[in-house]
């Protein structure tokens, strides 16, 4: 069995406007393992979102290779769960009508697939607000129904982009938290992106960090924490935390201190 379930191969995209070219990747190369949790840290503007629309099939790369490998030997591109900073939730509609929204618009409201929501629902610490509005709904609450409506239908690669940023410090500890361990228990595969090198430590099992634009691929750093329980809380207390931390720290801003000297 090949051990990536997908690999992307010298990835390359530039923007292009009536000014001319900009190069945001260059020769990006790394491989997602089934059931891996991957950050990728980088600079503000680097292209890291970029990166995900590509992943996701929203973007064709201008040069460079994507790889499939799936374990049954089909070539299938893994079905992807893509979701954003913002929630995107329509006020008109109740949470369950939200949740709902892409299973309406890919005519895959079956039996088994409501079954689905509605335990969604009841995991996430939805199912009382199934009738609301957004409105209604605090910060978090309206992230997790958003992460629902996204798990619907049943993507075997989720790709979030930063979307806990949004919310205040207390409440992105414990929504982070909360949902990367239901999305572990499904053993689904998941890439995030986010600015926060202690989440990035927290959650993943690799973090990958991307250079200044024009972004290449500076390290690759397994993470493997020391912990007492599956917290957030524990995993910022593990021993390795900060050792973790300074390493990344180092590496982001080994560009900043060479201009400075």
């Amino acid at each position: 069995m090949p051990e990536h379930i997908l690999e992307l191969k010298k990835i390359g995209y530039s923007y292009h406007s009536l000014h001319g070219e900009t190069l945001a990747l260059k020769d990006i190369s790394f491989g997602i393992k089934d059931g891996e949790f991957v950050a990728i840290v980088g600079p503000s503007g680097c292209g890291k979102s970029t990166l995900l629309s590509i992943i996701a099939g929203l973007l064709a790369p201008e040069s460079g290779t994507i790889l499939v490998n799936n374990p049954d030997g089909s070539l299938h591109y893994p079905r992807v769960g893509y979701m954003l900073q913002h929630d995107h939730l329509f006020e008109w509609r109740t949470v369950y009508r939200n949740v709902i929204l892409g299973l309406e618009i890919n005519h895959l409201l079956t039996e088994e697939r409501l079954e689905y929501v509605n335990q969604l629902l009841i995991d996430y610490g939805l199912d009382q607000f199934r009738d609301k509005r957004p409105s209604e709904l605090s910060g978090g609450m309206k992230q997790r129904a958003a992460l629902i409506r996204t798990l619907a239908l049943g993507p075997e690669l989720l790709l979030l982009d930063e979307p806990f940023s949004a919310l205040d410090y207390q409440t992105r500890l414990t929504v982070s938290a909360d949902i990367c361990r239901l999305i572990r228990q499904t053993k689904k595969t998941m890439i995030i992106v986010t600015h926060d090198l202690s989440e990035a430590i927290s959650l993943a099992d690799r973090v990958i960090i991307l250079s200044a634009r024009p972004a290449t691929v500076k390290k690759e750093l397994p993470i493997r924490l020391t912990l007492q329980d599956n917290s957030l809380l524990a995993a910022r207390y593990a021993p390795e935390f900060q050792d973790y931390f300074s390493q990344l720290w180092e590496v982001l801003t080994e560009e900043e201190r060479r201009e400075e000297e």
